[in-house]
Parts: C-alpha cells; structure tokens; sequence
C-alpha cells in the first residue's frame, strides 16, 4: 500500500495538484498583524529617538504619554519685545520618571533651571538634577529618508529649543539725531535713524575658549555681558533675543540701531563664538579689549589650575565704499595691515602695540602677530637653549610673534627680531657697493633707523643725512622696535644708530629738501626709504626727480624700493597697477644726468612675493661695480665693512653671491619690457633663433666640421674657409665663441705694472698673453663695465677687411639704433654675455669662401 492510503490520503490523480502541503502553514491574518506591529514599533523608535519636527508628532506623543508644548508665536505673547517665554515642559517616558521643575519658568533676566540643572555629557545616560529627580537624555541622530529608520547618533551634545527663554530691549534707547545724508549734514529732526552715508560696515569676529562653564550656560549673565559690550562698542540696542539649548549653551542675538550682535556658547568645551557688525563709521577695534574683559571668564581645570582664556578674532570692512574712501582707509580689504594681520584667523595671537594718527597726519600701528603654522626661529632656540631633538622645535606655542610696522595701512617692517635684515641689506648695500668710495649719503625716509644702520657699517662714510618727514614715528620705533636702529654692535659706532657722530637727523618733507639743496649736495649715494612709488607722486614728478639726480656727486648712485615684483601675466607696463613705477624709469631714462638704470629682486624680505629695488646711477663706470664677480664684491665687503663687537659677520645676508643674482633681473622684468610699444629693439634677440642653423668648426673631425683651416703667406698666417654652403644669418661656430675667456680692465693693468716693475725679468710668456689679449680681444658693449672678451677657438684665425663687401659675418644683435645700448634694459642685462660673443653669417656663404669679420666688429 503506498503512503498516501496509508494515511488515509486519496491519491492524486494524473495531471491534478496534490492538496497535502508541503511545509509549515502560516495564517495570512496572523502574519499581516505581525508586520503592522512591527512598523508601528519603528515609527514610534523613529518619533522618539530621531529628530523629528515636534509640531508633526506632537499628537502622536501626547497619546502616548508624552507632552511637549509647541513654540508659542511672538505676536501671541501678550508682552511685546520684553515678554519672556516659558521653557518646554516635558513628561517623562518608558516609566523612568518625572523631569520635574527642570525647565520652570524664569524671571526677566534670571537664569532658567534647567540650566542650572543639567550635567554636560555627550552621552544618552540617566541623570538626576538638584532636586534629585530623574533626567532621561536621549542622544540626538542624524535625519533619515524614511520616518521610520532610525538614524546614527550624533556626538553633539547642543539641541536648539523652539522658545525663547530671555529677551529685553536695550535699556534708556536714546533718541538722538542721526546722520542719514550723504554731503554729512544733519537734517534727520530727532528721529531714531542709523547712518546711511554709505552701504558699508565693519564686521568683527571673536571666538574665545578655556571660559567658565557656568557662564556660558547662563541666559542672564550672558545677555548683561552681551549689552555692556554694545556700550563699549559704543552702540544702540534696540532689543535682544536669547535661547537656551538642551542639555546645555545658549544662543543669543541682539538687534542694534546699527545692525547686530550674536553670540552662540559650548559649556562643556569652554567655548564662545561671538560676532558683532556695524554700518556705523566707529571703528568697532577698540571694542575688542571690552569683548574679551566681558566674555573670557576664566575657568578652571579639573586640577583647580585657572586657564586663560584664548582669543582669536577676525575683522573686516564690509559692503562697498567710494575709491576714495578705501584708499583713505587704513582697514581696506587691500591694505597690507588687514590682509597680513586683522582678517585671516589663521592669525592666532594678534597684539597691538601703537596706533595712531601722528601730527604729520600719518597712521602709524604697530603689531605683534604669529600665524597658526609659525614655527619657532634660529633666534627663538638659541634663546631657550633647546637641544636637536626638542620638541619645541616643531611647536607653534613657542615661536616668537613677529612684529610689524604700518604706516598709512601699508606694511613697513616685519622683522621677528635683530636678526632679520635682509630687507634693509638688500636696499643698501648694492647701492652702496655700485659705488667706489662713498663718502657722503643722505637718506630720505627711513623713520626706523635700519637703513642708517646698514649705511653706517661702511668704514669710508664720513657723514650720513637722514630726512624724516615725522618725529612722532621714530619716537615709536624708538620705543617698539629699537633693534632696528641699535649699533651697539658695530665697532666705532655709538649704541643707538641716531647717536652716531655720522649721522644728522633732520626732520621735514624730504622731496622740499632736496630740491632746495640741489646744487650744492653732492651726495656719493641717496637711499630712498619710503613706501612704493604710488604712494608719493613726487616720484613720478620729473623735475623733483631730475633734482634728486642732480643732488649726487658725478659718479654718484639712487637706490629705492619700487613695490612687489612683476609677474609675466601683467599687463603692459604703463597700463597696469604699477604704472607709476613705470612712469618713474621712463623719466629716469629720459634724464640726460642718468647713465644706467638697474632693477633686482629680493623675495627675503618678510614679504608675500618678492620687493622689488632700482638703482640709477650718474655714470656709467657704475656697472664696473654693478658687474663685479663674487670674489670681488666679497673682498669689498671684507676691505670696507667694519667688523663688529661679538665677532658676528656685519652682513648675515648681502654676499657676492646674492649681487650676482642681483646682475641679472627675473624674466618678468623682461617680459613686461618687451610689451612697450613699440617694441624696443633688443626684444628681438631674447633668444638664439630656432629656425637658423648652427654650424660648427671641429678640428678633431674633419668630415663633420663646416669649416676649415688653410695656412696663408707661407704658413705664418691661416685662414678660415666655408667647407658647405652657409645660409644668411645662421650662427658661425657658436660653441668656440662661447668659451670666450673673460678679462677685466683691472686685470690688464695689473699685468701691464708687473711687467713695468723695476728688477722682475723679461717675462716672454705674459708678454705674448697680453698681445693676445689685445689683438684678439674686445670690449663687452656694456659701456663702463670694465670687461674684455676674449677668443680662443677656431673665430679667432678668421682674418679681418676693411672691404665690408668682403666681410661676411656680423655680431648677432646689431649696433642699436640710437648708437648705444639703453640706459634700462632688463633684455641687455640678462643676455649680456650672448651678445657679447656670437657672430652670425651677414650674408650667404658659398662653400668655399673665406669666412672674413669686418675691421669693428665689436665697436
């Protein structure tokens, strides 16, 4: 019998289906019970643990037990701008208890209890009040798509309430005239009215830590600090709007007659974050002492130590303002003194030392500033004595700040200590090197003192005449900076820089004394220590210009900064933001006392990008100087710098070496030289031409070399013969002309007195080198610099005709159009020594043909 009969189970029949059930039997009622259970628990999870908008799940909560009171409107409250809202107040779930009086109804300005009694935790545990009764804190979670998925917790320990639990209006609200007009004319007839001159403002920012806990949970010792720092700031309040948050901090806003205040606090971590805008015209700055007196409320560590608190603050000008107005005001968003110290919060300590506006109408502040990735100095270990292996090294509390000087908003100085000085090395001392013998200096500027120190190091200066249009700037640098003009160091000097028996201080306009000393100054060399060129129009003045010129002796030498250096994405010169410095080397060019104009960069100068410096001199023999190789600008530093008292070097950056970089200008400046219009000449030899050939004398192979040697005149002379066809203008044995040797005039004459000295014998070998020199050699075009090029390679066999019909190869960058090479040309400065050396072909040359120079070649 099979299965099915045995259990009493008809069998089924072919093709129909068998009714007995395979598995476990489930009733479709019972199973749709179990998935509305379900989502009901989440969707309850889900109102009660995310954060969901009470006002939606308000209904829901009250059947279950839980009451919450919605935010009550402000047009409800019965009490105007001064009523005060109770806080919520919330029942207790799962049984765990009552949150009883924790959140009652405070006065005007007392402090809620629920502030007084929640703890500070970060966490979802069960805490109990000052009462004892039970808290239940639920851990806030991030916000989900769907109601009912439960979302991860947040660590935040802040949840904004929706009532307020303090508000007020400013007390005594004066009811004073208001300036609303543009022309400033009072007219407004004693109503309430802000300023409306201009649609701008300030705005500060302060964000202040290690403060008192108790504090920064208190509605009503915040909302006291909060008003007494608008008196301070010298404000109007109109009202103010404060919320305590759960578990704890408050979040507070204040509407000022001007525009507004808030603030939002972290018990729990100490912190404050405050920010305070204005339209009024008041500098909102000296606030900040009041601020931080109201709202760094010192708090104790878990070991009773007292912290400071800490502050970091940001302000700015906003909205817009005039042309006028901003180049007139010292906080513009493009003033050095905003963007270097006052904006950025990465400006961490932030001190000011001086401000204030001198009787010559000049602002003068002076900071001390250290940014968030300032590491510690040289100086700064030396000072501590710290090891190799420190720590202190690598940390930011330890690194000294750096302080400033501005003046008119523009930095002047920054140096973290005496010894930073590249900035007033690099203005001197090439001027001072660029001429043989200064004797005699004047200064125009200069209130700090560090360029008359730098002047002073030289042992031939017999006098140094400093002009300072104000007193009242070297009384604070005096006083803020004394390393700047202290010569203590320097042997034969006095202690301050000013005290020197050299120096002779005269206070006045310094453009107004030149011009009328003129004629009889006769200064060696003048330093011109003044902000960039667009901030004096003098100059840019010709004739206050050609009076500054005429002031130097006939070999003397000008040196002044002349801005932040270019960049090869400017524009034209005369076009750009720095058109004045442009306009200043035109005039320079055009005087007929200026014979050499010369521009270099220094980017160690405490700056964003690199200063740029001009030297003009009044003859040409300065590029002797200005040329000079490292060695000799080295043994100069030796022979006529003072040594000093402790046996450090005199110059810590200014070497031989930082002149040679000096030589040669960046390629922005030339660059921007090259967009004059019309284009200069020489612009058109910045670089060898990549479309003509070079053709090479190879003695070695005989088969590859385009040239050949043939002996003339029974082999006492040689010649130089084209092997193949030379086209016009391709380059005549480039490699031997670049192994030209490099003599100096000075070297000659030094050869030519050894052999003229009485009892040193006939010295054949030097005689031969000199007649070398003289019959091969030539002079750079670089009028006055005392250099001779000479040739060693196969260039120098080619003979020499008169016939310029028969000459066949030309200097690679012709003579200049006006006869001589121009008195500024960063295209000369940077390829001078190409253009001293190569030779290309003046026409095409046959194979076969005598490769012949013209008698003047290099002249």
């Amino acid at each position: 019998m099979d299965d099915h009969r045995a259990n009493g189970i008809p069998a089924p029949q072919a093709g129909a289906v068998n009714p007995a059930p395979k598995g476990y039997s489930i009733d479709v009622r019972l199973f749709l019970a179990m998935i509305t259970t379900t989502m009901a628990i989440a969707f309850s999870a889900g109102v009660m643990f995310g954060p969901t908008d009470p006002a939606l799940v308000g209904p829901v909560l009250s059947r279950m037990g839980i009451r919450i009171d919605l935010p009550t409107p402000l047009s409800e409250g019965g009490g105007g701008r001064s009523a005060v809202y109770p806080p919520p107040q919330l029942s207790s779930m799962a049984g765990v208890g009552s949150l009883n009086n924790a959140a009652a109804t405070t006065g005007g300005h007392g402090t809620s209890k629920k502030a007084k009694a929640v703890q500070i935790t970060s966490d979802g545990n069960v805490l109990r009040d000052d009462e004892g009764n039970v808290i239940l804190r639920q851990p806030r979670r991030l916000p989900t798509d769907h109601v009912a998925t439960l979302g991860y917790k947040i660590k935040e320990t802040h949840v904004n309430i929706d009532q307020p639990v303090l508000e007020g209006t400013g007390d005594k609200i004066p009811i004073q005239n208001r300036d609303i007009s543009h022309d400033n004319k009072n007219g407004t007839g004693g109503t309430l009215l802000r300023d409306q001159t201009m649609p701008s403002g300030q705005h500060l920012l302060v964000d202040i830590k290690n403060i008192e806990a108790a504090f920064l949970n208190s509605e009503s010792r915040l909302a006291q600090a909060m008003q007494d720092a608008v008196i301070a700031a010298g404000l109007t309040m109109l009202s103010y709007h404060c919320h305590s948050l759960h578990p704890a901090g408050v979040s507070c806003v204040g509407v000022l007659l001007e525009s507004h205040i808030s603030f939002h606090t972290w018990p729990d971590e100490g912190v404050i974050t405050l920010d305070m805008f204005t339209t009024s015209e008041k500098p909102l700055l000296p606030a900040l002492p009041a601020i931080e007196e109201l709202f760094g409320v010192p708090r104790y560590n878990s070991e009773g130590v007292k912290e400071t608190p800490v502050t970091i603050w940001s302000h700015e000008l906003r909205g817009f303002r005039t042309e006028d107005e901003r180049k007139r005001h010292y906080l513009d968003d493009e003033s050095d003194l905003s963007n270097w110290v006052l904006s950025p919060l990465e400006v961490v300590e932030k001190k000011q030392l001086a401000g204030r506006i001198t009787a010559k109408g000049q602002r003068v502040d002076v900071w001390d500033a250290k940014e968030r990735e300032d590491m510690p100095s040289y100086a700064d270990g030396l000072k501590g004595g710290w090891a190799v292996d420190d720590p202190r090294w690598l940390s930011n509390e330890h690194a000294s700040p750096q302080r400033m000087l501005f003046i008119n908003g523009a930095i002047m100085v920054r140096s973290q200590s005496e010894h930073v000085r590249e900035l007033h090395e690099s203005l001197v001392q090439p001027a001072m090197f660029a001429h043989p013998n200064p004797k005699n200096v004047i200064i125009l500027g200069g209130g700090e003192g560090a360029t008359l120190r730098e002047v002073l190091r030289h042992k031939t200066v017999d006098k140094v005449t400093m002009v300072e249009l104000d007193e009242e700037l070297v009384d604070i640098c005096k006083e803020f900076m004394p390393y700047m003009s202290n010569c203590t160091d320097i042997v034969g000097s006095a202690e301050s820089c000013f005290d020197d028996a050299r120096s002779e201080l005269i206070y006045g306009d310094a453009f107004s004394y030149v011009t009328e000393h003129a004629e009889e100054s006769k200064f060696d060399v003048m330093i011109v220590d003044l902000l960039e060129v667009k901030s004096h129009e003098e100059l840019v003045d010709p004739n206050v210009l050609h009076a500054m010129i005429k002031s130097l002796s006939p070999n003397g030498v000008m040196s002044m900064q002349i801005g932040t250096a270019p960049s090869i994405h400017d524009p034209r010169a005369d076009m750009g933001m720095d058109k004045e410095r442009e306009l200043l080397i035109n005039h320079l060019e055009a005087d007929p006392d200026v014979a050499a104009v010369f521009v270099y960069e220094e980017a160690h100068c405490g700056r964003w990008e690199p200063n740029s410096f001009l030297v003009a001199c009044r003859d040409i023999s300065c590029r002797k100087q200005w040329y000079a190789e490292t060695d000799e600008v080295d043994y100069q530093i030796y022979e006529r710098i003072g040594g000093t008292k402790s046996g450090e070097p005199s110059l810590i950056h200014f070497d031989g070496a930082t002149q040679r970089s000096f030589q040669m200008p960046p390629r922005a400046w030339e660059t921007i030289y090259c967009r004059r219009e019309p284009e200069p000449f020489e612009c058109a030899y910045r670089g060898l031409d990549m479309d003509k050939e070079l053709f090479e004398y190879d003695p070695e192979d005989e088969e590859s070399s385009a040239f050949e040697i043939r002996p003339m005149n029974d082999g006492d002379v040689s010649a130089v013969y084209a092997k193949i066809d030379i086209p016009e203008g391709s380059y005549i044995m480039p490699t031997h002309l670049a192994a030209s040797f490099e003599v100096t005039d000075a070297s000659m004459e030094n050869i030519r007195d050894v052999l003229k000295t009485e009892g040193v014998e006939k010295a054949t070998v030097i005689e031969d080198f000199v007649a070398y020199v003289d019959k091969h050699g030539h002079a750079s075009i670089n009028d006055g610099s005392g250099k001779n090029f000479v040739e060693i390679g196969g260039s120098f066999l080619m003979r020499t005709t008169e016939d310029n019909g028969a000459a066949n190869v030309r200097r690679w960058i012709p003579t200049h159009p006006d006869g001589i090479r121009p008195k500024y040309s960063p295209v000369y400065d940077r390829h001078r020594h190409s253009f001293d050396v190569f030779i290309v072909a003046s026409r095409d040359i046959k194979a076969g043909e005598e490769v012949m120079k013209p008698v003047g070649l290099w002249d």
